[in-house]
C-alpha cells in the first residue's frame, strides 16, 4: 500500500479551496480514500508522451507533491531544481519522505513505525513495563508527515507571494514526529516527564490522567483532573469524601488512587457516568468509539473554521464517513480542460488502458 502521508496533504489543501489532481500510475487500483474534492488522471511516466502531459500541467501549476522515495523524480528526469523549476520558476515542489534524506536510513524501506522509532517518540509510548506502543499511523503519516509537508507548502506559498519564486520543500517524518514531541522531549528535566515510558504525568502513569473501564465491559471512560479544583470534582463526581484517599501529591499513593479509581468506575455504566459527569468540571469524558459516533449522525468537520474564506464543505451525505474513493482517471478530464483549456483528440490522446499522451507532431510530444 503507498504512503497516505502526501495524499492527506492533498486533502488538507482540496479541503481549503485548491484545485487538486492526482495523477494514478496504469493499470493499478488505487486504496487512497484520502479523495475529498480531488480529481484524477493516469500516466505512465515511463513513456515520454505521457510524462509530456505531466511536464505541460506542471508549466502552469502551483504545486507538485512528491510522495516517492529520494531519487525517484530523478530517476524520471523530473529533477525539481534542473527541470521542474527551470520551467516553471513559480512551482512549488514538495519532496515528502520517511527518513531524513541525509540518515544511514535514507535508502531503506520503512513505515509509521519505523520513522517515530528513530525519532525517538515510539520510546515514549506506551504503558510501564510494556513494549513501547505505536498509535496507528497517526503521528508519523498523519501528523508529522502529511500536516507538516502542508504547513510547508503554506509557508513557500506565503515566501512566493513576496519573491515571486517557487521552491522545494523538503519534509520527512522522522523530522516531523520529533518536532510535535518537543512538549515531552524538553520536559525530561522536569516533574512532568522525568521518568520512564508510562510513568508519567501524561503517559498513563498518573491515575487522574488515564482511562478506566466501566461496569459494561469494553466501554471505557477518561479522566483529565490534572488541576487540584478539577481532581476535587473528580473525586466528589466519584463519590469519594476530602479524606477518602490518600494525597495524590506522593507518587507512592498512584497505585492506591488508579485501583480505588478503577474499583469505582466499574460499579456504574458508561452512560450513568456520563449523566454524573457530564456539565462538571471534573475532566472526564466518555471514549467515544467510531461505529457509535457514526450512527449516532456525528459529522466529520474540518480543523479550521475561517470566517472570511472556509473550507469546502466536506460531503454531506454520509458526515464524511467513507471518504468514497476515487477511480483512476475520473474527473482528471474536466480538471485539464479548466486548468488548460485542454481537450482529448487535441491536446492529447487517451490510450485504452486509460493512460493520457500527448498529441505527437512529427513524431515529437507536442508541448
Amino acid at each position: 500500500m503507498g504512503r497516505p502521508t502526501g495524499p492527506f496533504a492533498g486533502l488538507l489543501l482540496a479541503d481549503y479551496g485548491a484545485s487538486v489532481l492526482r495523477v494514478d500510475r496504469p493499470n493499478t487500483a488505487s486504496s487512497d480514500r484520502l479523495t475529498r474534492q480531488k480529481t484524477s488522471i493516469t500516466l505512465d511516466l515511463r513513456n515520454a508522451a505521457s510524462q509530456s502531459v505531466l511536464l505541460s500541467v506542471l508549466a502552469k501549476a502551483d504545486v507538485l507533491i512528491d510522495p516517492y522515495r529520494p531519487g525517484v523524480l530523478e530517476r524520471l528526469g523530473l529533477c525539481p531544481s534542473n527541470v521542474l523549476l527551470k520551467r516553471n520558476p513559480r512551482l512549488i515542489v514538495a519532496r515528502l519522505t520517511g527518513f531524513r534524506p541525509d540518515s544511514k536510513y535514507k535508502d531503506m524501506a520503512g513505515h509509521d513505525i519505523n520513522y517515530i522509532a528513530v525519532s525517538g517518540v515510539l520510546s515514549m509510548l506506551g504503558r510501564a513495563g510494556e513494549p513501547p506502543y505505536a498509535p496507528g499511523n497517526i503521528l508519523g503519516d498523519f501528523a508529522g508527515g502529511g500536516t507538516m509537508c502542508f504547513m510547508g507548502v503554506l509557508l513557500a506559498l506565503m515566501s512566493r507571494a513576496r519573491t515571486g519564486r517557487g521552491q522545494v520543500v523538503e519534509a520527512n517524518m522522522v523530522d516531523g514526529s520529533a518536532y510535535l514531541a518537543a512538549m515531552p522531549r524538553l520536559s525530561r528535566q522536569t516533574p512532568l516527564w522525568s521518568g520512564p515510558r508510562g510513568q508519567n504525568m501524561l503517559d498513563g502513569g498518573s491515575p487522574f490522567y488515564d482511562t478506566y473501564e466501566t461496569k459494561d465491559k469494553g466501554k471505557y471512560f477518561a479522566v483529565g483532573a490534572l488541576e487540584p479544583q478539577f481532581y476535587a470534582e473528580l473525586l466528589k463526581r466519584l463519590g469519594f469524601g476530602p479524606d477518602d484517599l490518600p494525597s495524590r501529591d506522593d507518587r507512592k499513593n498512584w497505585p492506591i488512587l488508579r485501583e480505588a479509581f478503577a474499583t469505582r468506575f466499574k460499579t456504574k455504566t458508561r452512560a450513568e457516568w456520563e449523566f454524573i459527569f457530564d456539565g462538571t468540571d471534573a475532566c472526564a469524558t466518555p471514549v467515544l468509539e467510531q461505529d457509535e459516533l457514526e450512527q449516532s449522525g456525528y459529522e466529520q468537520r474540518n480543523p479550521i473554521q475561517l470566517v472570511d474564506s472556509p473550507a469546502l464543505p466536506i460531503v454531506a451525505d454520509d458526515g464524511g464517513w467513507t471518504g468514497g474513493g476515487l477511480i483512476p482517471g475520473t474527473g482528471g478530464q474536466e480538471t485539464l480542460k479548466a486548468w488548460l483549456g485542454w481537450k482529448e483528440g487535441r491536446e492529447y490522446d487517451v490510450r485504452l488502458d486509460g493512460v493520457l499522451e500527448m498529441k505527437t507532431v512529427e513524431g515529437k510530444a507536442k508541448l
